[in-house]
C-alpha cells in the first residue's frame, strides 16, 4: 500500500484522515444496532490477561494445493500428473513434515518455506485443511443436485473476500467477524487510548464494528501533524499550540464541537502511539531481523518485502499495547491486527516453468510469494517470543479462496476450499485439523473441475481463534450467526 510522505500531507487532509482513523478509541452507544451486544458485552467484561488475533490475508486466493503437498508415493503420483508440470513441486524439493496425529495422510511444505517447516518442527505451527465459505454442510452430491443452500457468488474475489472477512456468507455484510468480536469485548478497555483494532492495510471488512472502528496506521507509525517552518527557516513551534487552541474552544454547531473533538483526540493518540512505539524503532532491536528484502531459496532475484514491514509494525504495537500506561505503554487487554499481500491471483506465470529446464517450476511468482510469507511469519513469532508474549498472541491466514487442482496450462484458476496456517505459543501446534481432500478430479471433494468443496467451515476455523480470543460460548452466535449449523464451534488448534 503506497503512503503519502508526511510532508506531502496537508493539516486539512491530516486532520480528515486522522478523524477517520481515530474514530474507533470513542464509544458510539448510539451505533449499536444488537442489543444483545450491550448484554454480551457486559457478561465478557471480565479479562485481565492480554491477547492479540493477527490476521494475514493472501489477498488473490492462494494456491496452497502447492503450499502443503502430499508425500505418501501414491497421493504424490496422482497430484503430480493432475497438477502437470507446469505446476507440480519435484518431490526431491517438498519439505518434508512429521505430524503429531496420524491421518493416514503424510505432508510436506513447498521448498520456499523452510521457516514454516522449522515452526511446525517447534510445535508453534498447524496446519487447516480444506476450509471455505458454507452456507451449510454441503457434500458433492448435494452441490451437484443444488439440494442445500451454497454461498453466493463463488469464485468472486470481491463476494469471497467479503465473506471471509464478515464470516455470515447469507446476509448482507454490515460488520467483519473482527469487528463482532471488538464491539463484544471494547468494554473489558473503556478508557484504551487507541482502538482495539489496528489495520496496517488501510480500510478492511474485517474490522468493520457497530461500536468499535478500526485505527489505520503505516508501517512507520501513526500518520502525524506536519507543521511548515517558520519565515526564518526554524521550526515552526507555536502553530500546533494555536491549532490545539482552536479545537477546543467551544463550539455552538453540534458537528463542529464533534470534528474538533475527533480531530484533537486524533493528533493526541497518534503523538502517543509513535512515542510508546519509538523504543522499538531500530532494526537492530529484534534479535530475529524482520526481512527488508527477500531471497527465495531456490533462485529468482531478491525482493523487496511488502508483508515483513507490516508485521514488525504490529510486533512493535504489540509491544507497546501489552505494556501498562504507566511504562509508557497503552495497558492495552486486547487487540486485534490487520495485514494484507497481494499478488495470489495466478492465473498465469505462477512458476517459470520452460520445458527441459530442470527446476524452473520452482522459480516465480508463487515461490516468491511463500518465501516472504514464510520469512516474515518465522520473524514475527521470533518476534513475539523475544517479548515473551508468544502464548498470547495468535496470527492466522486468510484468503478469498483456494485455487483449481487442475493446471490451466500457465498456472490455477478460481476454486473455493484452501489450506491455511495458524501460528503462535499457544496453538496446538505440530499438528493438522480438518480433512486433507481427495486429490481427485471428479473425486469426492471436487465439485467438478477440481475446486475442493470445503469439509471445514469458517465459521468454525473463526469461532476457534474468537474462543481463545476470549468470547465465551454464550456469546459465540452473536459473533458466528451460523455456527450452530456446525457439528463442533472448536476445532480445537488453540
Amino acid at each position: 500500500m503506497n503512503y503519502k510522505s508526511l510532508s506531502d500531507i496537508s493539516r486539512r487532509e491530516f486532520i480528515r484522515r486522522a478523524a477517520c482513523a481515530a474514530v474507533g478509541t470513542v464509544a458510539m452507544t448510539s451505533a449499536i444496532r444488537d442489543l444483545r451486544f450491550m448484554n454480551a458485552a457486559v457478561a465478557q467484561s471480565n479479562i485481565s490477561d492480554y491477547k492479540a488475533l493477527v490476521c494475514i490475508f493472501l489477498q488473490g486466493g492462494n494456491d496452497s494445493n502447492n503450499l502443503i503437498i502430499p508425500t505418501i508415493q501414491s497421493e504424490y503420483n496422482n497430484y503430480a500428473a493432475i497438477r502437470t508440470p507446469v505446476l507440480a513441486i519435484p518431490q526431491s524439493a517438498v519439505l518434508g513434515v512429521t505430524s503429531l496425529d496420524g491421518d493416514g495422510h503424510a505432508y510436506g511444505l513447498h521448498p520456499s518455506c523452510p521457516e514454516l517447516q522449522t515452526l511446525f518442527g517447534e510445535g508453534k505451527l498447524a496446519f487447516l485443511f480444506n476450509t471455505g465459505t458454507l452456507v451449510y454442510p454441503i457434500t458433492r452430491q448435494q452441490y451437484l443436485g443444488n439440494t442445500v443452500i451454497k454461498p453466493p457468488q463463488l469464485f468472486s474475489h470481491a463476494d469471497q473476500q467479503t465473506q471471509w472477512q464478515t464470516s455470515i456468507p447469507d446476509q448482507p455484510p454490515t460488520t467483519g467477524w473482527g469487528g463482532r468480536c471488538a464491539d463484544l469485548l471494547n468494554s473489558v478497555q473503556p478508557d484504551a487510548p487507541i482502538s482495539l483494532m489496528v489495520t496496517l492495510a488501510g480500510a478492511n471488512t474485517f474490522e468493520v464494528g457497530n461500536i468499535v472502528a478500526q485505527y489505520s496506521v503505516s508501517t512507520s507509525g501513526a500518520i502525524s501533524l506536519s507543521l511548515p517552518t517558520s519565515p526564518s527557516g526554524g521550526a515552526n513551534t507555536n502553530r500546533l499550540p494555536a491549532l490545539m487552541k482552536i479545537l477546543g474552544l467551544p463550539y455552538t454547531n453540534l458537528q463542529s464541537q464533534a470534528y474538533a473533538g475527533v480531530a484533537e483526540h486524533a493528533i493526541n493518540t497518534s503523538s502517543l502511539l509513535n512515542n510508546s512505539i519509538s523504543g522499538t524503532s531500530s532494526a537492530s532491536y529484534w534479535t530475529t531481523p524482520f526481512p527488508t528484502k527477500i531471497t527465495p531459496p531456490e533462485g529468482g532475484s531478491a525482493f523487496t518485502s511488502t508483508l515483513a514491514p507490516q508485521l514488525q509494525m504490529v510486533a512493535r504495537l504489540i509491544a507497546a499495547g501489552s505494556t501498562a500506561v504507566a511504562n509508557g505503554g497503552f495497558g492495552m487487554k486486547r487487540q486485534i491486527f490487520f495485514c494484507q499481500i497481494g499478488g495470489y491471483d495466478l492465473h498465469t506465470g505462477q512458476t517459470n516453468y520452460t520445458q527441459n529446464t530442470p527446476n524452473s517450476v520452482l522459480v516465480g511468482a508463487h515461490t516468491n510469494l511463500l518465501a516472504e510469507l514464510s520469512q516474515s511469519m518465522l520473524a514475527f513469532q521470533r518476534a513475539m517470543e523475544q517479548i515473551g508474549l508468544s502464548k498470547n498472541v495468535t496470527s492466522f491466514t486468510a484468503s478469498d479462496f483456494g485455487r483449481t487442482f487442475p493446471s490451466n496450462g500457465q498456472g490455477s484458476d478460481h476454486g473455493w476450499g484452501s489450506h491455511h496456517l495458524i501460528l503462535g505459543g499457544a496453538v496446538n501446534g505440530q499438528r493438522t485439523y480438518g480433512q486433507f481432500p481427495a486429490l481427485t478430479v471428479n473425486g469426492p471433494n471436487d465439485t467438478s473441475t477440481g475446486r475442493w468443496i470445503p469439509t471445514t467451515a469458517i465459521d468454525q476455523y473463526f469461532a476457534t481463534l474468537a474462543t481463545w480470543f476470549g468470547v465465551d460460548q454464550s456469546n459465540l452466535s452473536t459473533v458466528f450467526p451460523n455456527i450452530g449449523r456446525f457439528t463442533s464451534s472448536n476445532l480445537g488448534f488453540v
